[in-house]
């Protein structure tokens, strides 16, 4: 017993001080704050509607009215049954966000380096170079919260596949199991997907040095294992992966019908996102260099020049008081890359570039060649149109990669292996095998490389080949002049200046330290501290100037983060059922007070979007009566916000007298310009020989159909006609998932006027409900329950027959 604490001392140890050090650098959630995140704020517009249903039946709902006129709220953090899985996950993430994240971070990238073997004080020197670096910190910042949450576990499923590879079958299964399904949980498939592509690399230098060594079997029997891990893994988060499946067909992210784009030109077919949108976000070749320097290319898009700019003293210059003028620079466009915004620079650490370097000339074998290949091709996809042919291949060739954008984002594939081969460097280090000659000369290359290019890039900007001119300049020039723009272009370059030496100067240090090892100067204890204590103050320091405590506020404003204006306040009166078109905001306020057209998401409603493009952003009167919008929120006389009423508002539901079928779903959205909405539905062939509906129905002035009930999972109407009818529900139609029925009995309703139900209504009085019941959600329950009554299993047998064997080991 005390030699097992002995051993797990260390590591407990370490644990405290990562619990420690994601407090310490998120201070503020001690006082009880919260991280003001731009993200969140749209979520929490968005997610009202279904958490106040939540807090009033108990119950929860995966269906919203309040965004893009409706849609499932499968991404917006809806709660699924048996997932078990989640459960785990939030264990994990006890400290207060978003220090539970920073924890996460630690924590994964501790546990892959001692599956690497590392010694304990090295991993946890390398988790937090991980942690702290830049581009992690900045996403926890912006509110990517997902996003985050799945790079945190991205270590954890390497360890996995590395103990499965390592013929730890047992082990190595049930810790890819479980990392995978947590990894699953994030529910952020873009990063994913991206960790896919890295094991892939992963896979192909573990194959080649198993051919070499004629290890063949011992490999297809470990991916054979992994396979079936990740199988498990899917199981446990079996709900989640098939509502998300299933609404990717319907959201943006799917195969379009459409043949032509709004302006009328033909629309190339595709079953994923365009290349334009993929690419928005391309990283510049020379952004590369922002790894290494952070304010390579001026830091971001809203940076603080300070008081001793020469945009200040401009800004003084012209008689604007100093107090105004300071307020003024601390948020200007000091970037001047091709990006059209970027929050920060990806920095990863002079240090650690610097140890990364090392790593090149004193590692050796697959390990090196999977990290390197890694990072050089999450380099290379994130520069996206700026490396067209590379990205086009991709975007034809390779499956799934067509579904997302923000390219720039596969860096965290390179965020991740560079620290794994930056420790490795230090292993070899300190490792006897490698002679003493061999370790100067890795070091002079490295401080040659390094150290050199940040003079040469010193000598470069004094002959003039930086011009710091960048992509926004023309609209900066138009707003504010070209003197003003001169002055920014002084700043950018003092920018450069600064940081460029301020790597240098790291790059030296960390050279010093280890020139002092070799020459037994520095223990290895004292060089893993130091070495330690630059990388920290190196990352940290540069991630304060985006993240810091200032970013915090009260809880309550984070929760009930908008405010109702007076045109909200006015509609709020209105008790019955519409929906609102705000022209005045964006994101997702009008989503937290109302029944909205708009919202904010990265995936949106396929049909509706379809809608926004050719007709709402337009202001057609037509589609927006169509959708029911009772509310138009424009500029008033007084340029506040003020509510007009649409009294041509179609109303909740309503018969029409005919039916009119069109060829494509094309003709259907394009028929809607000149629809009589209120007396004609059209549907598209696509249900040709399904409906076998009338073209027409008789209609007379008593026929009728009210709301009853609403509720964002049932709405519920009275029905009254003295003629079968068909009616049309301002409701948007979702195939898989609301069923209509009357009086009880389950009855088929169809696809109209492009987005909206349509269903035949018999003579009479009747009920008509529509209720959102999921299949996807009840399948995927029993699925994730029995995966994780398997998982549990398998982990009681895992661990009885390891102490079994430790008992064994111990008679021995």
């Amino acid at each position: 017993m005390q030699f097992s604490l002995k051993k797990i001392l260390p590591h407990l140890l370490v644990l405290v001080g990562f619990i420690v050090c994601s407090l310490a650098y998120f201070s503020p959630v001690l006082q009880g704050k919260v991280i003001y995140q731009s993200d969140i704020v749209h979520y929490t517009g968005m997610a009202k509607q279904q958490k106040d249903f939540k807090t009033k039946t108990g119950e929860e709902t995966y269906w919203t009215n309040s965004a893009f006129g409706g849609m499932p709220t499968y991404q917006l953090g809806a709660k699924y049954p048996h997932n078990y899985i989640k459960k785990l996950d939030l264990s994990l993430r006890f400290l207060p966000r978003p220090a539970d994240y920073l924890f996460l971070y630690f924590l994964g990238f501790y546990i892959l380096l001692l599956v690497l073997k590392v010694d304990w004080k090295l991993a946890g020197l390398g988790a937090l170079a991980f942690g702290f670096s830049t581009y992690l910190i900045i996403i926890l910042g912006v509110g990517h919260n997902s996003k985050a949450h799945a790079i945190a576990y991205m270590p954890l499923v390497l360890s996995g596949i590395l103990l499965t590879f390592r013929g730890k079958f047992v082990g190595g299964f049930l810790l890819t199991a479980i990392a995978m399904g947590l990894e699953l949980v994030a529910n952020h498939y873009q990063m994913t997907y991206y960790l896919l592509l890295l094991v892939l690399v992963l896979g192909i230098a573990y194959l080649v040095d198993a051919y070499r060594k004629k290890m063949l079997p011992h490999f297809f029997k470990a991916v054979g294992v992994l396979s079936a891990a990740v199988v498990l893994a899917i199981g446990l988060n079996a709900t989640n992966i098939l509502a998300t499946q299933d609404y990717v067909k319907e959201s943006t992210r799917g195969k379009s019908a459409l043949t032509i784009n709004p302006d009328g030109s033909k629309r190339e077919s595709s079953n994923g996102l365009s290349k334009e949108y993929i690419t928005e976000y391309s990283y510049g070749k020379l952004e590369t260099f922002n790894l290494f320097i952070p304010r390579f290319l001026g830091g971001g898009s809203g940076e603080d020049v300070g008081e001793n700019s020469a945009v200040f003293k401009y800004i003084v210059a012209q008689g604007v008081p100093a107090s105004n003028a300071k307020e003024y620079t601390k948020s200007l466009p000091t970037y001047w890359g091709s990006q059209t915004i970027v929050e920060a620079p990806a920095y990863i650490g002079a240090v650690v570039i610097f140890l990364f370097v090392l790593g090149l000339f004193l590692v050796k074998g697959r390990l090196k060649w999977w990290l390197v290949g890694g990072t050089i091709l999450s380099l290379l996809l994130s520069y996206g149109k700026n490396l067209e042919f590379l990205t086009d291949l991709f975007i034809n060739f390779v499956p799934l990669y067509n579904k997302f954008r923000a390219v720039s984002s596969i860096q965290v594939i390179l965020e991740l292996c560079i620290p794994v081969l930056a420790v490795f460097a230090l292993v070899r280090l300190f490792n006897d095998v490698v002679k003493t000659e061999e370790k100067v000369k890795a070091l002079k290359y490295t401080v040659f490389i390094t150290g050199g290019l940040s003079v040469l890039f010193l000598v470069a900007k004094t002959i003039g080949l930086f011009d710091f001119v960048g992509g926004m300049d023309g609209r900066i020039r138009e707003g504010n002049g070209q003197a003003f723009l001169d002055a920014l272009k002084v700043d950018r370059a003092s920018f450069f200046t600064t940081d460029t030496l301020r790597t240098l100067l790291f790059v030296l240090l960390a050279a010093g330290v280890i020139y002092l090892f070799l020459k037994q100067k520095l223990n290895e204890t004292k060089v893993i501290i130091i070495l330690g204590l630059l990388i920290v103050v190196d990352l940290v320091s540069v991630d304060k100037r985006y993240v810091n405590n200032d970013d915090f506020v009260s809880k309550f404003q984070m929760e009930r983060p908008y405010e109702a204006n007076k045109a909200d306040l006015q509609i709020l009166k209105d008790k019955s059922n519409y929906r609102v078109y705000d022209m005045t905001s964006g994101g997702a306020k009008t989503s937290y007070f109302h029944n909205a057209l708009g919202g904010y998401h990265a995936a949106k409603p396929k049909r509706f979007q379809d809608l926004y493009e050719f007709y709402i952003y337009k202001n057609n009167i037509n589609v927006l009566s169509l959708l029911n919008a009772k509310y138009i929120i424009g500029a008033g006389e007084d340029e506040k916000p003020f509510p007009y009423v649409n009294n041509d508002a179609n109303g909740n539901a309503w018969f029409v007298s005919n039916l009119e079928k069109v060829a494509s779903e094309t003709d259907e959205l394009l028929a809607l310009e000149s629809l009589k909405s209120k007396e004609t539905a059209v549907y598209s062939s696509e249900f040709k020989g399904k409906t076998n509906l009338p073209k027409s129905f008789t209609t007379d002035s008593l026929a009728s159909i009210k709301v009853k009930a609403y509720a964002p999972n049932l709405i519920e109407y009275s029905s009254e006609n003295s003629n079968n009818g068909f009616a049309v529900f301002s409701e948007m139609y979702y195939a898989n998932g609301w069923n209509a029925y009357i009086d009880g009995q389950l009855k088929p309703h169809y696809k109209v006027d492009y987005a909206l139900r349509g269903m035949e209504i018999p003579k009479g009085k009747h009920t008509v409900t529509f209720k959102f019941e999921p299949q996807v959600v009840k399948t995927g329950g029993t699925i994730a329950l029995a995966s994780s009554v398997l998982l549990a299993l398998l982990v009681l047998g895992g661990l009885f027959f390891g102490y079994k064997n430790y008992l064994g080991n111990q008679k021995d």
